[in-house]
């Protein structure tokens, strides 16, 4: 069968270092730490103090503040990302078959905040039962999706992807195929989350996942620096309009980049340790970049899941490797988490939006904070890590890292637009 082409034609980002798409493109290009103190709640008695949370947000600019009350941080945040990549990419202004238009929009948590809420206030009670009746919708990952398509009227395929660390890579994923198969003309894709606050730091603290570098917070998300200790909490949403290249041209759309194919494994191997070899991570590489005709040595730039703890960034590189061989030095290999921190179920849609920008400008971020070589990365290859500095590179096609507790990997390819 003949499959649709799938070109990105709108973005939305609300991050640590930038509340819009083109102020964190200028955030990551420009090194800039997004973490801090949390201001959220009081972390003193935590061994972690500090994260990258949103800035200088107010909700109800975007949002009816009575309406805003009923929704949980991570749907607002996801609101509005998807609002400025509908903006962006004018489907709006266009007459767009709503019901070809659909919305897979993830959370690895959902409403965390929410629920720290609501059960707090009941366990402080007499033990009376008192909810909110908007608990439950507050809460639930796939509201989000739900909250977009009613906003927009949108009444294609709308659910939410629920992988950990890797949700919204697989919501893009899963956009990309539905359109591929023409299931769909548009989907609006992508993912938030809001897990700062006790229970969030509370429970990756538990298992000795966060950095603890509260001295110096800025420099604490530390890709494949010798002294990396763990990743910094993230908050924040990435959204992204796929769509079919022919009804994106017959509209006159701009068009960022193309997705030429996506590799879904699975590790099979522990609850949170990735497969220490790294041959799982490799082969969704492979597949994504074989999906779309293209050869592993057109590959240029790697946006890797690079979360800056001690076990996943080596497996991650060992994977790399051994996919790309004697290629590997050819490769721009970065981590966007050293400036954003780890955005959990949103990480794969501002990553993938980073990623087409550096395919489109052909130059890719640094990774922040790097400050002394791991001689057990280093000395697998000659390796092309951005460290510190962005590097102008033609990047004609590039890869998205993006992996979760479970051992979901995702690995998302992103060409260069051309009309062929």
């Amino acid at each position: 069968m003949n499959l649709n082409r799938v070109v990105i034609t709108g973005v939305g980002a609300l991050t640590p270092v930038g509340n819009n798409a083109p102020d964190f493109w200028d955030g990551l290009t420009e090194g800039v730490s997004g973490a801090a103190p949390i201001q959220n709640f009081d972390a003193a008695k935590f061994k972690t103090k500090f994260a990258c949370e949103v800035k200088n947000f107010d909700p109800t600019k975007y949002i009816d503040p009575k309406e805003s009350r009923k929704l949980d941080p991570f749907t607002r945040y996801g609101i509005v990302a998807a609002e400025e990549a509908i903006s962006d990419s004018g489907i709006l202004n266009d007459n767009i078959n709503k019901e070809r238009t659909g919305v897979i929009w993830a959370s690895g948590i959902g409403g965390m905040q929410t629920i720290v809420s609501e059960v707090g206030e009941f366990t402080r009670g007499d033990g009376t039962p008192r909810f909110n009746p908007f608990f439950i919708p507050k809460m639930i990952p796939d509201i989000s999706a739900g909250h977009i398509s009613i906003k927009y009227g949108f009444q294609g395929p709308n659910y939410a992807t629920v992988s950990a660390c890797a949700s919204s890579a697989n919501a893009i994923a899963d956009a990309y195929n539905l359109i591929r198969l023409d299931m769909a003309d548009i989907i609006i894709c992508g993912g938030s989350e809001a897990a700062i606050n006790e229970a969030g730091v509370g429970g990756f603290n538990a298992m000795h996942a966060l950095s603890t570098r509260n001295d110096d917070p800025a420099t604490a998300s530390r890709p494949f620096d010798k002294d990396r200790d763990g990743f910094v909490l993230g908050e924040g949403a990435g959204g992204l309009i796929l769509e079919n290249l022919e009804h994106a041209i017959a509209r006159g759309a701009k068009i960022y980049a193309e997705i030429t194919g996506v590799g879904l494994t699975a590790d099979a191997h522990h609850i949170t340790a990735p497969c220490p070899d790294g041959t799982v991570v490799a082969r969704a590489m492979k597949v994504a970049v074989e999906m779309g005709g293209n050869k592993i040595t057109e590959v240029a730039h790697i946006n890797t899941h690079g979360t800056s703890t001690p076990v996943g960034d080596i497996a991650e590189i060992k994977g790399i490797v051994s996919l790309f061989g004697e290629h590997t030095p050819n490769i721009a290999i970065n981590s966007t988490k050293s400036c954003t921190g780890h955005l959990l179920g949103a990480a794969g849609a501002i990553e993938t939006i980073a990623t087409a920008f550096a395919v489109k400008n052909n130059l890719v971020p640094p990774t922040i904070n790097h400050f002394t070589d791991d001689e057990n990365i280093t000395s697998l290859q000659n390796l092309n890590i951005v460290f510190n500095k962005k590097q102008e590179k033609v990047v004609d096609l590039a890869l998205c890292n993006t992996f979760g507790f479970g051992g979901h990997n995702v690995s998302i390819a992103i060409k260069k637009y051309n009309a062929r």
